[in-house]
């Protein structure tokens, strides 16, 4: 029995910390570099985790990276997984530019990279693009609120970051549904960058200039646990909110009464697949699948929330 190390980095100014634990059967296979954006957003954490605790049970050695949606930190921690001679990347990128050059630079240096979550913009440079299919899961969460909202109402949008896709393409998604219905009006969307505290701060602001809304619809989860705090604190919890992710947290609220839906991605087992593809690309230098893989969302609310744990539906 072998001991797997396990390496976490945040940033190259942070710092690096070593568990030593016996973790099984590893095989020496190699390091795995997985790389995601903060794990203050439970989703992201989910992914980092779901992603380590395969590439320990397949035996290769892990270093888990986080860029802070910052560009130039993910493409020092490219650097990095280059300098130790990682054997695959596990990404969730920093924008679908800029993250372009560093999954070519690890390429150029044999180092295959295998994406989750968000897409970049070029095609062939990285091995797998694994994202859950934000335009069907964004008209599910969309024909819910329609339902909810009665097909009438006034209503806010709170949007993602504006570089990165997943946030176009949900609200596309949300639009084409809701701009069906005359009578719903969208009187306000304003990007909150997938943040609790800005979806908070944005929400107190719109509020005062529109108290008659009836719904938010969000980007995320992170957001509309944001946009409902707000609304609590305001006194108004009649104001119907859905997000977009699938956490622990709008469960939590979902089962309590207060976020009425959300649209769940299965950000841990989506993490997985992508180092099981690692794995098999390193052994026979293809996964057997098309470089862009779409996986279905599914609709939560009251009726199967209990279900929900960790980004993964049961039952």
């Amino acid at each position: 029995m072998k001991t797997n190390r396990r390496i976490f980095m945040s940033g190259l100014a942070g710092v690096v910390t070593l568990a030593s634990a016996q973790m099984g059967f590893a095989q020496g296979k190699g390091l795995i570099a997985i790389i995601t954006p903060s794990h203050d957003n439970p989703f992201f954490k989910a992914e980092a985790v779901g992603a380590e605790e395969r590439a320990i049970e397949l035996g290769y050695e892990t270093i888990v990276l986080v860029h802070d949606d910052d560009p130039n930190k993910q493409s020092e921690l490219f650097d990095t997984a280059i300098a130790r001679g990682a054997v695959a990347i596990i990404l969730d990128n920093a924008g679908a530019d800029a993250t372009v050059a560093a999954v070519q630079r690890a390429k150029d240096a044999g180092i295959p990279s295998f994406l989750i979550d968000r897409e970049i913009k070029e095609t062939g440079i990285a091995v797998s693009q694994i994202v859950s299919n934000n335009y069907q899961g964004a008209q599910l969460g969309a024909e819910e609120f329609v339902r909810i909202m009665e097909e009438e109402g006034n209503y806010v949008e709170l949007v993602g970051r504006e570089a990165d896709t997943n946030a176009g393409i949900r609200s596309s998604g949300y639009h084409d549904i809701i701009d069906q219905y005359p009578d719903l009006v969208m009187v306000a969307q304003q990007s909150a960058n997938w943040s609790q505290t800005e979806a908070f701060e944005k929400m107190e602001s719109i509020l005062q200039a529109n108290p008659d809304i009836k719904g938010v619809i969000c980007g995320n989860d992170t957001m509309a646990m944001g946009a409902w705090a707000a609304l609590e604190a305001a006194g108004r919890a009649d104001v119907i909110v859905v997000g977009f992710d699938g956490s622990n947290d709008v469960r939590d609220s979902i089962l309590a009464g207060g976020i009425k839906a959300t649209v769940l991605q299965p950000a841990y087992r989506q993490a997985q697949i992508a180092v099981e593809q690692a794995d098999m690309y390193i052994k026979t230098g293809s996964t057997g699948l098309e470089e862009k893989q779409l996986m279905d969302c599914v609709l939560i609310n009251a009726d199967n929330a209990a279900d929900l744990e960790t980004f993964a539906l049961s039952g």
